[in-house]
């Protein structure tokens, strides 16, 4: 894949790109300001994969459309690996609220404009704007909106590339991030503590530090849940947008992926009404060494985030 340093024309959108490590309540985030009027928020896009993304996704949609009834409840092992990128991708989409034929003609158009396969990060971002001017047309909303995800460590790319984007990045507490990995998402999340707390620590500390101050807000997940019209006020002021009660209420406002959430492993608890039950819960999912080993790696952050640590 090509530099971000390579040239490119800056994309004038002015999208709010959300990012977070897993299981951080970044899809959360992305419904809760989803409910804005002006705003079209949707899932994660991965689209730093594959190397040859325009051809491949374009054969995915194929594939899909001849294997519709298999997907239905499909697993990553259950796909063929061939297909899984673009098949994931083209899903996310579709998450998104595109429709298949959406993605085939701004993979097919962008392909064309670029001359390429889509193949630099640059022209994966052109990819990425076309599909949320599109989703803006759409809905009719102002501006539209993309998490990141873990990609937000890489910001200074980001940043350069939308040099009128909004960054918001949702943190939560490492230690409880890392017992939801342990617990919820033994499959595919972090398989020990120490693996957590440094990949954590990566997202976390880097971020902040990369970030361009004046476009980037970090919001604790715990203060969205506990605080919510603080946060939502705060989100907002860094976005010019007006408030709307609509914020409070997500749960009951249609969304995309609630439609078609595509297995997505954190749709059902994001429809519902806010819910403080899982904070602290490494208190009882770890065990004291477990917590200990976090905070000796990731302790400095913890404090710094006025999560504090066991024992003081």
């Amino acid at each position: 894949m090509s530099n971000p340093a390579d040239k490119f024309s800056p994309l004038l959108s002015s999208p709010v790109l959300l990012g977070g490590e897993n299981r951080s309540g970044t899809t959360l985030l992305s419904v809760v300001l989803d409910s804005h009027p002006s705003l079209v928020v949707g899932p994660e896009i991965d689209f730093t994969e594959p190397v040859n993304l325009g051809p491949h996704i374009l054969d995915a949609c194929d594939f899909m459309d001849g294997h519709e009834e298999d997907l239905k409840g499909a697993t990553k092992a259950s796909i063929p690996e061939q297909w899984f990128d673009g098949v994931h991708f083209v899903a996310q989409c579709e998450r998104f609220g595109l429709h298949r034929d959406d993605v085939r003609h701004l993979v097919s158009m962008l392909m064309a404009e670029c001359g390429s396969e889509l193949v630099s990060l640059v022209d994966r971002c052109r990819l990425v704007d076309a599909i949320g001017t599109l989703r803006c047309q759409q809905t009719g909303a102002q501006r539209w909106g993309l998490k990141l995800q873990r990609k937000i460590k890489d910001i200074a790319a980001y940043a350069a590339f939308w040099p009128n984007a909004r960054f918001i990045h949702i943190i939560r507490d490492g230690r409880d991030l890392a017992a939801s990995h342990l617990k919820t998402v033994p499959d595919w999340g972090y398989p020990t503590v120490t693996d957590a707390a440094h990949g954590w620590l990566e997202i976390v500390a880097h971020t902040r530090q990369a970030a361009p101050a004046e476009r980037y807000l970090e919001i604790r997940y715990e203060d969205l849940v506990t605080r919510p019209r603080d946060m939502a006020q705060r989100m907002l002021s860094l976005l010019d947008l007006p408030w709307d009660d609509a914020l409070l209420h997500h749960a009951d406002q249609g969304h995309s992926l609630f439609d078609t959430p595509w297995g997505h492993p954190a749709a059902d608890a994001a429809s519902q009404p806010l819910y403080t039950g899982r904070n602290g819960r490494y208190l009882q999912d770890l065990t004291p060494q477990q917590i200990a080993e976090f905070e000796r790696i990731a302790g400095d952050e913890l404090v710094r985030l006025g999560y504090g640590l066991s024992g003081q």
